[in-house]
């Protein structure tokens, strides 16, 4: 500090410093100032710069020069302050920048999906068909996956409540020990009859339970009660045949009694007396004339139950038409052991041509209870050409035929369907029926081709085609009859080998003369004839 003092007390150096930088020292001290001798370092730190007056000679010079040094220091921090203030700011902003679009991108991203509880599907049927594996894979709306859930009504029980719903006890079989376990449906496939009147068969109180406890279903539970009895059902069939007249809707005349007592007498002989409500051709026997007619009346007295009649018809074949959803089907059945009934013994199917006719049957009786999603109309060509219908199944019926994997796929679909529309409130289309008859039907002949010989293959692609679009089929099923394996096959017996190509020369035969009743006709009785000579020996 003592240099500084002396350096600019120097003459020279004030002289030499640039014209107007440090003025205050090159102007004259003011007089009376005493230059005696310089003031201490800690006396000029205390006296402010901001005094004019000075005590001492060169305290102007000095002050004036430390005032302005600190001002220049005081700016240099001022700027620097304000610059860290602005950076800070500009830092803040940026990470208020950076952090919405972090938020926007973030919101931007598909959200991670979302675990959903699956829908349980309660399938009620027999073991016979594993239907996990047709729903195996398949989502609702592709979101919720289906849980299913099988077992027939002899192995269930349930309990519905108001609010809580319906819950369902099944008994599972694991290792063999019976275990049970509890769920609450969400949807129901009832393809099991719901009574019948074998003791043990009446299990209306579980459609009951079920549709107390607002279970959806296929078909629905108010139609499957209604079906529990067949001339219940035959009442709705009297009033399509009255309002779509005997030409279109050949109804088949029958005559109900609620007991014995009425059973004294009938127009017609011979007749067919059918007792209560069975299935399968169980409870039906054909009556010749009066004297066995008295007798099945004190049968039915025993049994304590309703019993229908209905004029027997010579038929030369039954008919079925079955619809599942969009999908329609026509078969034909034709009986080889000569029985009257053509489902007992050995008979022959074949999928015919979908007409207009059929289809108004059954599209008419698709409409009965609200609504049947699956049906069958059963009926009778009679050897006197006129078609009588006799008996409309529900979603219970068998399937039959060569398409009975495909028609399990419809079923599939058409629960998915019905399942995303009730549950989900999501109306989707209904599958093509003949995309998806197509699909199947190559993944069959596929699987066929592996074992059929190659003339074989060459022969049935055509006509399978064909059936997809509801055209004529000509496969044969001939019952208990067994087919060539292929040539990798082992040697059958002769009588085998004749059966077969006896099979084969009737279903060249018919080809040939689809249209012509007579000749196939014929064909069937000599047919017969083979076959019992065949199994005779």
């Amino acid at each position: 500090m003592n240099y500084l003092r002396r350096r600019l007390s120097d003459s020279s150096f004030v002289a030499n410093l640039p014209n107007g930088y440090m003025m205050d020292l090159q102007r004259p001290t003011p007089p009376g100032s005493s230059t005696s001798s310089p003031a201490s370092p800690a006396t000029e730190r205390r006296q402010p710069p901001s005094i004019p007056n000075q005590t001492q000679g060169s305290a102007p010079g000095t002050g004036s020069f430390l005032s302005s040094f600190s001002s220049v220091v005081k700016s240099a921090q001022m700027a620097q302050n304000v610059a860290a203030a602005a950076h800070a700011k500009s830092a803040a902003a940026a990470a208020a920048a950076t952090s919405a679009e972090g938020g926007s991108t973030g919101s931007s991203q598909p959200p991670k999906p979302v675990i959903r509880k699956p829908k349980i599907l309660l399938v009620i049927d027999d073991q016979h068909t594993d239907w996990a594996k047709y729903f195996r894979g398949k989502k609702l709306n592709g979101e919720y996956e289906i849980r299913v859930e099988q077992a027939e009504f002899s192995e269930i029980n349930l309990a519905s409540c108001v609010n809580s719903g319906c819950m369902v006890d099944m008994q599972v079989n694991k290792g063999g020990t019976k275990v049970v376990r509890s769920f609450k449906p969400d949807f129901v496939l009832i393809r099991q009859h719901a009574f019948s009147m074998i003791p043990g068969e009446d299990f209306r109180n579980f459609v009951i339970g079920l549709h107390f406890g607002g279970i959806p279903s296929i078909n629905s539970l108010f139609s499957i009660y209604n079906f529990c009895s067949k001339p219940w059902v035959f009442s709705q069939m009297i009033k399509l045949y009255h309002s779509l007249g005997a030409e279109k809707f050949p109804l088949n005349e029958q005559t109900f009694y609620p007991n014995h007592m009425q059973m004294a007498t009938t127009p017609t002989y011979p007749v067919v007396v059918k007792m209560g409500h069975a299935h399968a051709g169980m409870g039906k026997i054909k009556v010749e004339n009066q004297q066995d007619f008295q007798d099945i009346t004190s049968v039915v007295a025993l049994a304590g139950t309703y019993a229908t009649t209905e004029p027997y018809v010579q038929s030369k074949y039954d008919i079925r038409i079955q619809k599942i959803g969009n999908n329609y089907k026509a078969y034909m059945r034709t009986s080889i052991s000569g029985n009257w009934k053509a489902n007992t013994g050995s008979a022959m199917l074949e999928q015919i041509a979908m007409t207009d006719r059929y289809r108004l049957w059954v599209d008419s009786c698709a409409e009965m209870f609200g609504g049947l999603d699956i049906c069958a109309v059963k009926a009778v060509h009679g050897k006197d050409g006129n078609d009588y219908i006799i008996e409309v199944m529900d979603s219970s019926m068998p399937l039959i035929g060569e398409h009975v994997e495909e028609d399990k796929q419809l079923i599939t679909e058409l629960v998915i369907h019905k399942m995303a529309q009730v549950l989900l409130g999501v109306s989707t289309p209904q599958p093509s029926s003949v995309k998806v008859t197509l699909l199947q039907t190559s993944s069959i002949r596929g699987h066929r081709s592996a074992s059929a010989s190659p003339s074989q293959s060459a022969q049935g692609s055509p006509q399978r085609a064909r059936s997809a679009t509801t055209s004529p089929s000509q496969a044969f099923q001939p019952g208990p009859i067994p087919a060539s394996s292929g040539p990798g096959a082992p040697k059958q017996s002769p009588q085998l080998n004749k059966s077969q190509s006896l099979t084969n020369t009737f279903t060249e035969t018919l080809r040939g003369s689809l249209t012509d009743d007579e000749a196939k006709a014929e064909t069937i009785r000599s047919l017969r004839q083979s076959f019992a000579s065949l199994f005779s020996d």
